[in-house]
C-alpha cells in the first residue's frame, strides 16, 4: 500500500511539474520568432565574436565591452574597448595591471563613473569561482588600460548580473537568481518564486531597495539620476523606479515589452531607454547552430508618460546576430552586443 501511494504521489508530482513547464514555455515565448528590422549601415567587429555581455560608453565616445567566452570556460574574460569617433571603430582588449588575478576573470555587467577631477572608473560584476564580485578599475586613456583598485564582496552580492554606479563606491546591483545551483535556479524560474531583488551597495550600508522580481536583470538610470530603471528579463518588462535621497527605490509604474528583457542603456540625447532582448530564450537554453535564437533591440520612449511609445531598433533571426544582450548609441551610432556571439555595429 505504501508503493502504491508513493507512486501515486509521484505521478502527481510529476504532472504538476510537466504543467509548470508548459506554462514556463509559453510564458517567456518558446514558440516566438521575430520578423526582420535591419539598418543598412551595419557591420559586425571582428575582434568580437565570443561575447559582448554589456557595453556602456563615455561621452567622449570610447566604448567600454564586457566579454564572457560562454562557449570557452577556460579562457578568461576581457573588457574592450572601442572609439566611436573613428570612421572604422575597431576593438582592443585594454591591459589589466596592479596584481589583479586575471585568469579568474569571468566580467557580467560593468558601469563606468566619472568622478570630479574627471577621472574615470570602471566598475564590473565578476564571477570567480561561480561566486559574485565587483571589481573597480582605473582607466588609462593614454596607456589604454585598467588599472585594478579594489574588490568589493558582500553577503547580499550572491548571484549578481548587472551594476549601475551612482558615487564613489555606491551602486545598484540585480540579483538574477536566488539560487546558485543551476538545477534549483531552474525550478525557480519553471515556478515563478520571485526571489530577487535591487541592492544599494555602499561602505557604509548594504541593503535590499526593490524586492519581488523574476529575475532581476540589467539595471541603470536616467540622465537626470532621479530614476532607475529594472528588467525583469522572466517577467518581459521594466520598472520605472523613483530614487530617494536615502537611496530607497519606489515602483512608480511597469511597462510590459512582451520579450525577455537583459541590458538597458539610456540615448543621452533623447532619454529614452534601449533594451537588449531575447526574443525566444528556450533556444539559448538548448543551443542548436541550425536554429540559433535571435536578437532583437527596442527603444521606449516617454518612458514616464501614460504611454510610452516602444519601437524595434534592431531584429534577426539569428541568421547574423544571436542572442543579443545589450544595445547603446552615441551620436546616431549603435553598438549591439550578445551573450555568447558576435557584435554589430550600425550607423543609425
Amino acid at each position: 500500500m505504501g508503493k502504491l501511494v508513493a507512486l501515486v504521489l509521484l505521478g502527481v508530482g510529476l504532472s504538476l511539474v510537466g504543467e509548470m513547464f508548459l506554462a514556463f514555455r509559453e510564458r517567456v515565448n518558446a514558440s516566438r520568432e521575430v520578423e526582420p528590422v535591419e539598418p543598412e549601415n551595419c557591420h559586425l567587429i571582428e575582434e568580437l565574436e565570443s561575447g559582448s555581455e554589456d557595453i556602456d560608453i563615455l561621452p567622449s565616445g570610447l566604448a567600454f565591452i564586457s566579454s564572457m567566452p560562454n562557449f570557452a570556460p577556460d579562457e578568461p574574460g576581457k573588457i574592450f574597448l572601442m572609439d566611436l569617433n573613428e570612421q572604422n571603430p575597431r576593438a582592443q582588449a585594454l591591459e589589466i595591471s596592479g596584481g589583479f588575478d586575471k585568469e579568474l576573470f569571468n566580467p557580467h555587467g560593468i558601469s563606468i563613473f566619472i568622478d570630479k577631477d574627471n577621472t574615470v572608473y570602471l566598475y564590473v560584476v565578476n564571477h570567480p569561482h561561480m561566486k559574485s564580485t565587483v571589481e573597480i578599475f582605473k582607466f588609462e586613456e593614454q596607456q589604454r588600460s585598467l588599472v585594478y583598485l579594489k574588490t568589493i564582496k558582500h553577503e547580499l552580492l550572491k548571484s549578481v548580473n548587472d551594476i549601475v554606479v551612482l558615487g564613489p563606491e555606491q551602486f545598484y546591483a540585480t540579483r538574477d537568481h536566488y539560487f546558485t545551483n543551476s538545477l534549483l535556479s531552474f525550478f525557480e524560474m519553471i515556478l515563478d518564486l520571485r526571489w530577487t531583488y535591487v541592492l544599494f551597495y555602499s561602505p557604509r550600508e548594504v541593503k535590499v531597495v526593490a524586492k519581488g522580481f523574476c529575475s532581476a536583470n540589467g539595471i541603470t538610470v536616467s540622465a537626470d539620476q532621479k530614476y532607475v530603471y529594472v528588467a525583469d528579463v522572466a517577467a518581459k518588462n521594466i520598472h520605472i523606479m523613483e530614487k530617494h535621497d536615502n537611496w530607497d527605490l519606489t515602483q512608480l509604474k511597469v511597462i510590459q515589452l512582451g520579450t525577455l528583457v537583459d541590458n538597458l542603456t539610456v540615448d543621452p540625447a533623447t532619454g529614452d531607454i534601449l533594451a537588449g532582448c531575447h526574443p525566444n530564450p528556450m533556444k539559448l537554453l538548448n543551443y542548436n547552430p541550425e536554429d540559433p535564437p535571435g536578437s532583437e533591440v527596442l527603444r521606449i520612449q516617454n518612458v514616464l508618460s501614460e504611454k510610452p511609445r516602444v519601437s524595434t531598433v534592431y531584429a534577426n533571426n539569428g541568421s547574423v546576430l544571436q542572442g543579443t544582450s545589450v544595445a547603446s548609441v552615441y551620436h546616431g551610432k549603435i553598438l549591439i552586443g550578445t551573450v555568447f556571439h558576435k557584435t554589430l555595429y550600425c550607423e543609425l
